[in-house]
């Protein structure tokens, strides 16, 4: 018998493994922060205080997030956190081998080779001379630079440095990871790359700490978040609720200019439970033929009573271009809190063969008269095939040229 609850939500959304699921276990801390503070001094006798008193832990395992809109120190934090700033006040207490990657060129010398970069930037990381050597090969394949080894640094560009300096730090295999949002600079292929490791290191425990403004990503892969604002904690715990809490920030909690739809605040009103894609014989699958439909099912949580909901699906390319979307609206319905919604279907698929990743956009109609937003990410997936062409989509045409005399 099929399930009703499916059976009125046909053709909709598609998906992939959740990436926060809800049974992980982690260890004791391995980051302690107690009470700190930091301040800089500009010209004239200015004082700007990054950092006020702040405390946390991270424990052993956790991808930890850390958000907050720009100036609120999210960045001076990290910079705490692996030395490169020292505290006015405070204590920082490290449990294990850390690997920075926090700033464009912190740590590289770009009057020496890659070669040269490689080895020092190992042993600064707790490497012997043997152990750095050893891991070129592999830095060098990773980072896609092996034709470039021998050039200085400063003849790179900054896509080269950030594919370097990313390699150096995966192949350190610290025991955590601070990783500040630089990896915008990266192309959509390496950003695919970064994502791949961020799920090896999370499965094989290790411990990341993420300072970023996507709050797809807090939502999809931290386990908890914290939130700064002018330099001082406002929240840490469940990340969905640092995502709200980031979004009042920046939209002030009724702004008309917040994201689509228009008039929509941003609010956390679902928990996804499960998202997979399908092959052709109903199995679970991680990437889809080109021409092929998207056979997706989706599984989410009602945290809130949700009043004429709306779900609306985009497909995007991996550096984050919209190619099209599509919506399922429950229009009349009224989902308890705590009520399961189960989405499925086919897609049309137009894809040409590339990376791509998934959002879905959920809408409802609040008690005071407006509409709240909540954007989700639901997972990357690829598109294989042998038929390439221009731009992210295929399309039929019937376009005739004529040479004339």
């Amino acid at each position: 018998m099929h399930d009703p609850v499916q059976q009125s939500l046909q053709k909709a959304a598609f998906g992939m493994d959740v990436e926060r699921p809800p049974d992980r276990e982690f260890g004791p801390p391995v980051v302690e922060v107690r009470d700190l503070s930091k301040a800089f001094h500009p010209p004239r006798g200015r004082e700007l205080r990054a950092l006020r008193g702040v405390s946390f832990d991270v424990l052993e395992g956790e991808f930890f997030g850390v958000v907050g809109r720009n100036g609120s120190g999210k960045s001076t934090l990290l910079k705490v956190l692996s030395s490169i700033y020292g505290a006015d006040s405070g204590s920082v207490r490290i449990a294990g081998r850390l690997a920075p990657f926090i700033e464009l060129g912190v740590g590289f010398n770009m009057e020496l080779t890659a070669r040269e970069n490689v080895s020092l930037n190992g042993v600064m990381m707790g490497l012997s001379r043997r152990e750095a050597a050893s891991r070129l090969g592999a830095v060098l394949e990773f980072a896609e630079l092996s034709e470039f080894v021998d050039l200085k640094l400063k003849n790179y560009s900054s896509g080269m440095l950030v594919r370097l300096a990313f390699a150096v730090m995966v192949e350190a295999d610290a025991d955590i990871m601070l990783i500040d949002e630089v990896l915008a600079v990266g192309d959509a292929a390496f950003a695919q790359k970064c994502m791949d490791v961020f799920r090896a290191k999370r499965a094989a425990g290790k411990t990341l700490v993420l300072v970023t403004h996507d709050m797809a990503t807090v939502q999809g892969f931290c386990d908890r978040a914290l939130v700064l604002h002018d330099g001082e904690l406002q929240y840490i715990g469940d990340p969905e609720e640092a995502a709200l809490r980031y979004y009042r920030l920046n939209f002030g909690g009724g702004d008309r200019d917040a994201p689509s739809p228009a008039g929509a605040v941003p609010d956390v009103i679902v928990r996804p439970l499960d998202v997979w894609l399908e092959d052709g014989s109903g199995e679970r699958a991680d990437n889809v033929e080109q021409g092929t439909p998207i056979d997706f099912n989706v599984l989410m949580e009602a945290r809130d009573e949700l009043v004429d909901p709306v779900f609306s699906f985009h497909i995007l390319t991996g550096d984050g271009t919209w190619v099209f979307g599509f919506d399922k609206r429950l229009e009349g319905e009224t989902v308890a809190a705590g009520h399961r919604i189960r989405i499925g279907g086919q897609v049309e698929n137009p894809l040409l063969p590339g990376r791509y990743r998934i959002e879905c956009w959920v809408s409802r109609v609040r008690p005071q008269g407006d509409m709240s937003l909540h954007t989700l990410r639901l997972n990357d997936f690829l598109v294989y095939g042998t038929r390439p062409g221009v731009g992210s989509i295929a399309v039929d045409s019937e376009v005739r040229a004529v040479v004339e005399p």
